[in-house]
């Protein structure tokens, strides 16, 4: 079914145009509530190109709870990976947001509203012990699902790839360094490293960005559910692959908008492998988990930081790059434990450390 919205025209010549994509938004969300008179506000938006409105119906079928409309425009990003991914965490019964209607062709999507707050708004020193033990909850079940064939993997043409988002957008683009040809063959040597160290970790579903921000406190039955599933839901989920076990469960403790102290950490990682190896995952011995964490974590810092850099230029959205410093102390945790990363932090001293300082 089309849907057309009449649109107002202004006598004002200084009125913006109307937007002809909130427009189509707005009139998607009131047919698929039922609801001709519903109003969105912005609920979020992610660091991508998908924005979230909060719809809060009158009438119709939904109308004793608010909604969230996802908008992912289809030429910018397609709204099936997300959907594909989030059918197959359900089959382990991962808490995921309920979807209540959907039009993949034109990007949008009516999901349950799981409240204003994520891990990263709620979180803190007192109750960080038991919202991560929940977190290890769905994490355990995210990583128990069988990737069906023909899955993305976390292939060396996927890590390189990501790797040189720190070279190409932050040392490059943000810092303007100039690498000669003894910086590039570090680089070079790093990132093997780096690649072969994650290829040969135990592979399991991996979703890559399994942080606070990404995890809401959420009860509840959702549809198609035997049971009631507990939270935290799990958001942002649509680049899930089959790659390295430790992957997530850095990202969780070492987050990129929150850092804990090292001591809390450890004790947090070492709960995680406790608990995956009384899951059946395929965890290795504690001492090799904990050197596969710090290597993956260092492969995540640099690729974040070279996000950031182009969340800023390319997308002008500056405000993560303030975030740079954590990731630079992350690393200063790390590097010095291995002498096989001694070449990144020869790259860190001579381009990175001066411009923090």
């Amino acid at each position: 079914m089309t849907l057309q919205t009449p649109v107002s025209v202004s006598s004002d010549p200084n009125a913006r145009a109307p937007d002809p994509r909130a427009i189509a938004r707005s009139a998607w969300a009131r047919a698929a509530t039922g609801d001709p008179a519903l109003e969105l506000e912005r609920a979020s938006m992610d660091a991508g190109f998908r924005s979230y409105w909060r719809g809060h119906p009158a009438a119709g079928p939904h109308a004793s709870n608010s909604v969230i409309v996802m908008d992912s425009p289809p030429d910018k990003e397609a709204v099936q990976p997300w959907l594909e991914v989030r059918t197959l965490l359900k089959t382990g019964d991962v808490r995921v947001p309920d979807v209540l209607a959907e039009d993949v062709e034109h990007g949008f999507l009516l999901l349950e509203d799981l409240g204003h707050h994520t891990y990263l708004h709620v979180i803190d020193a007192g109750n960080a012990d038991a919202l991560f033990d929940e977190a290890i909850d769905q994490l355990l079940k995210l990583q128990a699902v069988p990737a069906p064939e023909g899955f993305p993997a976390y292939d060396e043409a996927l890590l390189a790839r990501e790797l040189r988002l720190f070279d190409e957008w932050f040392l490059g683009r943000h810092l303007g360094a100039t690498l000669d040809c003894g910086d590039l063959e570090r680089l070079e040597l790093l990132y093997r490293r780096l690649i072969d160290t994650a290829l040969a970790q135990p592979q399991v579903l991996v979703h890559r960005d399994f942080m606070p921000r990404n995890l809401m406190p959420a009860s509840g039955m959702p549809a198609g559910s035997a049971s009631a599933i507990d939270g935290p839901a799990v958001l942002d989920f649509q680049d899930a692959v089959l790659g390295p076990i430790a992957y997530d469960p850095i990202c969780l403790f070492k987050d990129a908008f929150l850092s804990w102290p090292q001591a809390r950490i450890d004790a947090w990682l070492d709960r995680y492998h406790a608990r995956a190896l009384a899951a059946g995952l395929p965890v290795p011995a504690l001492e090799r988990f904990r050197r596969d964490a710090d290597w993956i974590g260092v492969h995540r810092h640099l690729k974040v930081i070279g996000i950031f850099a182009r969340l800023n230029y390319r997308d002008a959205k500056p405000k993560y790059l303030a975030d740079a410093p954590r990731f630079l102390a992350y690393l200063d945790g790390v590097v010095p434990k291995y002498p096989e990363l001694a070449p990144l932090g020869e790259l860190l001293d001579r381009h990175v450390r001066p411009a923090f300082a």
